[in-house]
């Protein structure tokens, strides 16, 4: 079984920028499902398409992902009942790990969120921090990216 184990962050200021690897990646992304449980999402992520179904849970949930032809998540994508999220994702190395920073563009109520996302190999494991993190979202359901697709923060 895949399981997800991962902190959520607002992120505070442009500071992540500095250590970012390359220009990022555009992505796309919608919700067949967004009920408590199973969450259904299709994305496009630059040349490739994924769909993933999570279960319930903040740090720590089943999660399974599956490659698809991006034909495939573009015909996905025009079933969603919420229109798709658009963001850049951006992978920032900080202290033997490799964080997430992903910058919001659509729908235009999202635009300028910034949040941060670290994957863990344990529950008890305590990342370094970097300076540039805001107020962890981890179990605020609000922030949870199939949540934002329907009614934003």
């Amino acid at each position: 079984m895949g399981v997800e184990i991962e902190r959520k962050f607002l992120v505070d200021g442009d500071g992540w920028r500095a250590s970012a690897r390359g220009a990022g990646v555009a992505m796309r992304q919608g919700y067949l499902s967004t009920g408590r449980s199973p969450v259904v999402r299709v994305r496009i992520a630059g040349e490739r398409a994924f769909l993933t179904i999570k279960g319930p849970g903040g740090l720590v949930r089943a999660e399974f992902e599956y490659a698809i032809p991006v034909a495939d998540a573009e015909a996905m994508l025009a079933l969603c009942p919420a229109p798709p999220l658009a963001k850049t994702r951006h992978d920032v190395p900080h202290a033997g790990h490799l964080w997430t920073v992903d910058v919001f563009e659509a729908p235009a109520r999202l635009a300028g969120l910034v949040l941060a996302e670290v994957e863990l190999s344990d529950a008890a494991e305590t990342p370094d921090l970097p300076p540039w993190l805001g107020l962890e979202v981890t179990e605020d359901p609000r922030y949870a990216n199939a949540a934002l697709a329907i009614a934003g923060p």
